[in-house]
């Protein structure tokens, strides 16, 4: 079970739109060593610990690499913002 909250440990402002530098932080999002893919490989493992504290553990850091998602969609986002197609 999650407890979302909407405030974000390390808030994110950037003013200037950069289509280019989102295009390369992109790349942490998904791939094969991407965040995204980190995120559900540590959600998945926990149902083969057989352990509590792994099982914990595992959820834990599958967690907190979610929160990494949510800030590298949030940076692209901003990068991105107001850019027409062409860029």
């Amino acid at each position: 079970m999650f407890l979302y909250s909407k405030v974000q440990p390390y808030p994110i402002k950037i003013n200037n739109k950069n289509p280019k530098l989102a295009k390369y932080i992109l790349a942490q999002y998904g791939g094969p060593y991407g965040e995204l893919g980190a995120a559900l490989r540590y959600l998945n493992q926990r149902f083969t610990m057989p352990d509590e504290r792994g099982k914990c553990l595992l959820a834990d850091i599958g967690t907190e690499v979610l929160g990494h998602v949510e800030m590298i969609c949030l940076i692209i986002y901003q990068l991105t913002k107001d850019c027409s197609i062409k860029e």
